[in-house]
């Protein structure tokens, strides 16, 4: 039987889905009108809305888009293991390997504070420059270093933040067990500091599947350069917008699923 609070809540929430549905409606509505109401719409429209050139190159977008696919799925593990063992070094207490620490630290600040676009062209563009032979000078291999040693600065920091999450009685209770300072991390800290930044991180490999774009500007033909290259040709912009919606078709679906564990993990903790 639901309580009398119960039943003011429900209605309060459907009042407000009403409100937010209606003002949504009201919204879309009005650009619906508006927009085709403007002097260059159709200059627009033939530009970038054209469904004959949509229809033309989005499978040639779609097999481009495996390029990015594969960048990222062979970039992802790489970020991950990276980035953890960032996190621990930078975690490290003994003052013996507080140089470890050091590095943890000076390299977390510098890939962070570089843009991802100009660490790929310095190292790109830089160390194939050196000469080295085939495959060794593939931008796809260098470009991939690029985005691993920039994404795993910012995955380190993610890690570090759980990390220090991990309330230190816990290290505490841990080493009144006998438990080593390497058991106490691998057996207590990492298995909650983990759990506990899974939606952060995806948030963050989320981000780097839109950024794996970037990478055309060192030679792969990647979803980007091949709308480029569909522009050029058709003289139209139209390819940009089905690579667009290719990105959506990916980010917008692991953004809700990202949104969704973390409201579950402050239900949890509430």
């Amino acid at each position: 039987m639901a309580t009398r609070r119960q039943i003011y809540e429900a209605k309060v929430r459907r009042r407000s889905n009403t409100i937010a549905a209606l003002s949504t409606f009201g919204v879309f509505a009005a650009l619906i009108v508006l927009i085709p109401l403007a002097p260059g719409w159709e200059a627009v429209k033939k530009s970038f809305f054209n469904a004959e050139v949509f229809a033309k190159t989005f499978p040639g977008l779609l097999e481009a888009f495996l390029l990015d696919v594969a960048i990222f799925a062979w970039s992802a593990p790489l970020i991950f293991i990276l980035g953890l063992l960032v996190a621990l070094a930078r975690d490290v207490r003994s003052p013996a390997l507080y140089p470890l620490r050091l590095f943890g630290i000076v390299y977390t600040d510098v890939f962070r504070g570089v843009p991802v676009i100009l660490v790929i062209y310095l190292i790109g563009f830089g160390i194939p420059g050196l000469g080295l032979p085939r495959p060794w000078n593939s931008p796809y291999i260098w470009g991939t270093v690029a985005l691993v040693l920039t994404y795993a600065a910012y995955v380190a920091e993610v890690f570090r933040t759980g990390i220090e999450s991990i309330h230190q009685s816990q290290r505490s209770a841990a080493a009144s067990l006998g438990l080593s300072n390497a058991d106490i991390m691998r057996f207590v800290i990492l298995p909650q500091a983990i759990r506990r930044v899974v939606p952060a991180n995806m948030n963050l490999f989320i981000a780097l599947q839109k950024d794996v774009a970037l990478l055309s500007f060192i030679g792969p033909v990647e979803i980007f350069r091949q709308a480029g290259v569909y522009k050029s040709l058709l003289a139209n912009f139209t390819p940009y917008v089905g690579a667009a919606l290719i990105f959506l078709a990916i980010t917008i679906p692991a953004t809700r699923y990202a949104d969704y564990l973390l409201a579950r993990q402050l239900r949890e903790r509430s």
